[in-house]
């Protein structure tokens, strides 16, 4: 069996091959007839705050759950029109093989319940050339409220797309999902209410025309949960809630749905506020709604995002977006056993921590060739340019690198198959080729690995 990481690593050299024009054609056919994938859209925020940037990013994946940040992890689109931010992006294949993207007006720093009329638009043929930034007024009748969160769908019995998004009616008290519809994405009717819970509810999402069905999923504020409304149409007022959906706690919010391009198997992702820039997942079936958790080994979202849209690619459009785009520089160590915690340094120490932290820069590494030679690699410091991760008597720190033999050997490792999971990757030391990079009560050691804790304690992931 071909392991994750190398099914991973060769899909994007020949990606990468394809840019710089050293793509043999079994690279391109590779690319070419690889299976579709998916595109991620979100902005980014960090627990204090230094990380917050209200634009457009991209991040491509196979399989949904695996993520690679475009760009280095910085903005495609930045909003040059109202607020000059946005939040909550959606994006949307069009019927005609175009792509929108639409997202609230709300600046870093702004206020959330500020009355905003209008959404931001941008639209793209082939999700690497778009317009320019422009503003829709979805809320045309509601000057005091807000238009938060817009997601798409396509009305049949209209012939025009419909923007369903939160606010709070003239006369109400609570917040309803509300609906407008356009052709152009230049002008828009007036708002509907789509939906009515007769308490708060935000965030939706529709799924049209699955199993004979469409599905809203939304954030019920009263219940803290994600749920789901069933009609066999999609006009506003005719959805029925048919699941209580899912939570990880109170905080969750932003429900996004995505099926899986193998299976009839569907996604549900979920944001959360506390603490911010987290995403929990869950796995099951759309029909019956039935939802189970799925454990953060399985999925990684890129660093810092926020209130993700996910929508399918072709390989086509993957192979495109890394041309344009490339990916990162750097990359995140998850830890096989605490895979919400990550490689990073503190004061110096190597230890893993559970992301989101700041500063988030702490887990980023350069997987460098190893100081000691061909074969081996050294962690190299993003923030601390120069620094490696170094075994000294065992421990490991961050230290700058002082040229010597001595450093080299004792900042070198040699990459293998992971010893909890094979698909995973363990780090042996060129010092002491007995002794594996692990963790030991959260803090980075070598040490030699007999037992099964010890082998889930040396095994990690290398994301992006």
């Amino acid at each position: 069996m071909v392991t994750r990481w190398i099914r991973r690593s060769a899909l994007l050299a020949a990606l990468v091959a394809i840019v710089v024009g050293t793509a043999t054609p079994t690279q391109r056919a590779e690319a070419a007839e690889a299976d579709a994938a998916y595109a991620m859209g979100y902005f980014k925020e960090s627990i204090s705050g230094a990380g917050n940037v209200n634009a457009l990013h991209l991040a491509v994946s196979d399989d949904g759950r695996e993520w690679t940040p475009l760009n280095d992890n910085n903005a495609v689109l930045t909003p040059t029109a109202g607020t000059k931010g946005i939040r909550d992006p959606f994006l949307y294949r069009l019927r005609d093989g175009g792509w929108v993207v639409l997202a609230t007006d709300i600046p870093v720093g702004g206020s959330f319940t500020k009355p905003n009329q209008y959404i931001h638009v941008w639209t793209s043929p082939d999700l690497v050339t778009w317009s320019q930034d422009r503003l829709l007024k979805v809320n045309g009748t509601n000057k005091s409220s807000y238009s938060w969160a817009p997601a798409l769908h396509w009305d049949a019995v209209r012939a025009a797309y419909g923007i369903t998004f939160s606010t709070v009616p003239p006369g109400f008290s609570h917040s309803v999902i509300a609906v407008s519809y356009t052709t152009d994405f230049v002008g828009a009717t007036d708002p509907a209410i789509f939906h009515d819970t007769g308490s708060g509810i935000i965030d939706s999402h529709v799924v049209t025309g699955s199993d004979g069905a469409n599905y809203l999923y939304y954030k019920d504020n009263a219940s803290g949960r994600l749920t789901g409304a069933r009609s066999a149409s999609v006009e506003p007022g005719s959805f029925v809630t048919y699941t209580d959906g899912v939570a990880e706690n109170p905080c969750t919010e932003a429900p996004t749905l995505v099926k899986s391009l193998t299976s009839s198997t569907w996604m549900l992702w979920g944001d959360t506020f506390c603490p911010n820039a987290r995403f929990d997942l869950w796995q099951g079936d759309l029909l019956s709604g039935r939802w189970s958790k799925v454990g953060r080994q399985a999925y990684t979202a890129p660093l810092n995002a926020k209130h993700n849209t996910v929508h399918p690619i072709t390989a086509a459009d993957r192979e495109r977006l890394v041309a344009r785009y490339g990916t990162t520089s750097w990359n995140l160590l998850k830890s096989f056993n605490f895979p919400g915690h990550h490689v990073r340094h503190a004061h110096f120490e190597g230890r893993i921590g559970e992301l989101p932290f700041d500063p988030y820069q702490d887990a980023q590494w350069r997987l460098r060739t190893g100081l000691a030679g061909g074969g081996t690699v050294s962690f190299e410091s993003v923030n601390y340019p120069g620094h490696y991760l170094r075994q000294q008597g065992y421990t490991v720190r961050l230290v700058r690198d002082d040229g010597t033999s001595d450093f080299a050997a004792d900042a070198s490792f040699r990459r293998v198959a992971g010893l909890a999971d094979a698909t995973w990757s363990s780090f042996r030391s060129v010092r002491y080729p007995t002794r594996y990079l692990r963790h030991s009560s959260f803090s980075l050691r070598i040490d030699e690995v007999t037992t099964a804790t010890e082998r889930g304690d040396a095994t990690f992931d290398v994301v992006r």
